[in-house]
């Protein structure tokens, strides 16, 4: 008795998603003098914002070593988070959003 071989191959279409990108998250925004000095002063998306401000995080060792959801902000980082000095990651884009036009 010969044993029938299953196809394995997947179909060589690819699905589509019915999610389209967000226009808003696109749109260029200017950031404020204060943020300007961590970020750069260009215009960029919010997602370039939030990619560059997670570069300088980084880069500074700014992440708290104990609780990863924590930024111990520096002398720049205190400004753009309204003086406060340790802000959650969640809370840091809505204090982000008020330094950008």
């Amino acid at each position: 008795m010969a044993k029938a071989k299953k196809s394995s191959k997947k179909s060589k279409k690819a699905k589509k998603s019915g999610r389209k990108p967000n226009a808003a998250f696109m749109k260029p925004m200017t950031p404020s003098s204060t943020l300007a000095a961590v970020i750069g002063s260009s215009s960029m998306p919010r997602t370039e914002v939030t990619k560059k401000l997670w570069a300088y995080i980084k880069r500074n060792g700014l992440q708290d070593k104990s609780n990863k959801r924590m930024i111990n902000a520096d002398e720049k980082l205190r400004p753009v988070f309204g003086g406060k000095s340790q802000v959650s990651m969640f809370d840091m884009t809505r204090l982000v959003s008020n330094h950008l036009k």
